[in-house]
This record gives structure tokens, sequence and C-alpha cells, in this order.
């Protein structure tokens, strides 16, 4: 996929972000600090980190800074509300950063923190990657806590293999 304007990557990447919302609206907040193995990322953690590549690696390096990762602990939103601000309040401002660009800046190489070089469109793919990957723990955690989680285009595998033809 190419990425030709600002604006259809913002409606496609404000696509990607309300199936990642609604899988982070199904967090019990009694559960925003569970891990399945000391020492990994919790769901705040999870969380937590999509905002601050989001904002701090992505954004900053689309506009031509270094990547400004602060990590993803608590000391940057504490508790399962104050993380989904937080997550909420990073997106709103990289949204700011990316509406900011000419369709032009598109095509302009950025640094990525490994000092490689990469146009703004593909960095900004990349992005949504991210997230799409994290999005994906974050329903393995949920699914080792027994919780239900939204299906992403409304039905199971096993509903998708009942409405198909049989071969």
């Amino acid at each position: 996929m190419e990425i030709k304007t600002v604006q259809s990557f913002i409606d496609y990447y404000e696509k990607i972000r309300e199936r990642t919302n609604r899988i982070i609206a199904v967090v019990p907040p009694e559960h925003i600090d569970f891990t399945y193995k000391p020492g990994k990322f919790t769901i705040g953690d999870q969380i937590r980190h999509i905002a601050t590549i989001e904002r701090y690696m992505y954004g900053e390096t689309i506009m031509g800074k270094k990547s400004a990762y602060p990590g993803c602990g608590k000391e940057l939103a504490d508790g399962y509300e104050n993380t989904v601000k937080f997550f909420n309040d990073m997106h709103i401002q990289t949204l700011e950063i990316v509406n900011n660009l000419s369709d032009e800046d598109l095509t302009r190489k950025c640094l990525t923190p490994a000092n490689s070089e990469i146009s703004v469109w593909k960095w900004l793919r990349a992005m949504i990657e991210h997230e799409i990957h994290h999005r994906a723990e974050l329903y393995i955690y949920l699914n080792l806590l027994d919780v239900k989680t939204p299906q992403i285009y409304g039905f199971s595998a096993e509903e998708v293999q009942e409405l198909s033809v049989k071969l």
C-alpha cells in the first residue's frame, strides 16, 4: 500500500485506531497491570508503548527530529483511566503532526532511530503495522484472562467457516 495523500493516510489510520480502541475498551481496569510473565510488558505497558512509539518515535522522526521514545512505564500514566487518556492524548498530538505534512512531504526521507533513511509514507505505514502488532498482543493477553474480545471484522473464524461454501 502506497500512501499518496496525507488525508487518505489519516482516514485509514483512524479506522485502524477505532479497532485498537475497541480492544482497549474491554480491558478490565483491575487487569491493567497483568502480564503473562515477569519482566514482560503489562497490558498497560502495551497501551502506553503504542502511544509513545506513535508520538515520540514516529511523530518526531517524520518532523525531521531524532526519536525521543521515553519507554512505556507507569510513570507516564498509571491506572486504566489515566493510561487510556494518555493513549488518546498522544494520538491527538501525532495527528496534529501528520496534519502539518503536505502531500509532497510524504515522499521526502526521514531517519529511523537506526539512522536508516526511509520515505515518510513508508515510515507512516510502519507505524500502522506497529500498532496492529501490539493490538494482536492485547488480544492474546485478554484471551489469557478469559475476557471476551471484539471480533475485528464482525465474525469469528468459526462463523466465517460456517458461512463459507464447502469444497
